[in-house]
C-alpha cells in the first residue's frame, strides 16, 4: 500500500536555502537512509523532508510547496506514466533520479524520459552529496561523469574506425588521453590542487563557492581515474604537457601566478 510520511524540520542548519519548502523523496517502503534525511534537514534549515512510497502517493498535496523530487531508480520504468501528474501536482519541483551503485541507468534512459533533470549518485561522500543537493535546490543540474563514459568510448571507437590507422595503439596512449579531456574550469582547478591550494583559496581566487569547487574536484578525480586529490595532482605533474596540449591553451591562460 502506498504511504506518505510527513516530517518536521530540524533547526540549526548551516545551508539556508530561502523560504520553507518540501523536498519529496519517493522510495519503496521509505528505504531512503534516515541519516541522509537528517543530514538534509540539518544542512538546509527551511527544508522539510516528505516521503512517499509510490509515484501515485507522491502526487498528494503537502503542507509546504515541493521544490525538489528525488525518485529512487527502482521506479525508472514508471516515471513516464506518472510524469504529467507529478508536474501538475508540483509544478516548481525538478525531478531527480537517485542512482545507487547497483542501479544500471544509462544517459540514454534519462534522455528518453525527457522529464528527469538530474541524476543524484547515492555513493558520494556526504559533503559532496550535500553539495549536489544544494546545487539542485538552487536550480542547477547534475549528472555523474561516469554516465557519459560508455558513450565517450563508443564515440572514440567510431572515430577511430572512421579515421583509419592514424590513431595510436591504446597501450601507447597516455592515461589522460584514454579518460577524456577535462573542461577548462576543471583543468584550472586541477593545477591549483596540484600547487597545494586549499578549496577555500581556490574558491576565493575563482569567485566560486567552496561547494562548487568540491563538485569540480570530484568530477576531475573521477575523469582521471584517481582515488583522491593527491593522486590527481600526481597525474597532473606527470602528464602536464598532455593536459595543456589537449586543451589547446597555455598554462598562463588557465591559472594566474600564485599570490
Amino acid at each position: 500500500m502506498s504511504r506518505v510520511s510527513m516530517r518536521s524540520t530540524v533547526g540549526g542548519g548551516a545551508g539556508e536555502i530561502g523560504a520553507r519548502r518540501s523536498l519529496l523523496i519517493i522510495s519503496s517502503e521509505f528505504s531512503f537512509p534516515e541519516c541522509l534525511v537528517y543530514a538534509i534537514e540539518r544542512e538546509f534549515r527551511p527544508i522539510v523532508v516528505e516521503q512517499a512510497s509510490s509515484l501515485e502517493a507522491a502526487c498528494a498535496t503537502f503542507e509546504q510547496p515541493v521544490c525538489l523530487i528525488l525518485i529512487d531508480a527502482e521506479f525508472l520504468s514508471e516515471i513516464g506514466a506518472h510524469a504529467a501528474d507529478l508536474m501538475r501536482s508540483h509544478p516548481a519541483a525538478p525531478i531527480v533520479l537517485q542512482q545507487d551503485s547497483q542501479a544500471a541507468v544509462s544517459i540514454q534512459d534519462i534522455l528518453d524520459l525527457k522529464v528527469v533533470r538530474s541524476v543524484l549518485p547515492m555513493d558520494l561522500k556526504l559533503d559532496v552529496w550535500l553539495s549536489v543537493i544544494r546545487l539542485l535546490l538552487r536550480g542547477g543540474e547534475y549528472f555523474p561523469p561516469t554516465m557519459f563514459q560508455p558513450h565517450t568510448r563508443h564515440l572514440s571507437q567510431k572515430l577511430a574506425n572512421y579515421s583509419g590507422p592514424i590513431e595510436q595503439p591504446m597501450a601507447e596512449r597516455s592515461d589522460f588521453e584514454e579518460i577524456g579531456v577535462l573542461t577548462d574550469r576543471e583543468l584550472q582547478i586541477l593545477e591549483m590542487v596540484a600547487r597545494g591550494w586549499q578549496n577555500k583559496i581556490i574558491a576565493a581566487t575563482l569567485r566560486l563557492s567552496e561547494h562548487t569547487v568540491k563538485i569540480h574536484i570530484h568530477n576531475l578525480i573521477t575523469k582521471l581515474g584517481a582515488h583522491n586529490r593527491t593522486e590527481a595532482a600526481a597525474v597532473f605533474h606527470a602528464r602536464k604537457d598532455s593536459f595543456y596540449g589537449s586543451s589547446g591553451r597555455s598554462k598562463t591562460d588557465l591559472v594566474q601566478s600564485a599570490p
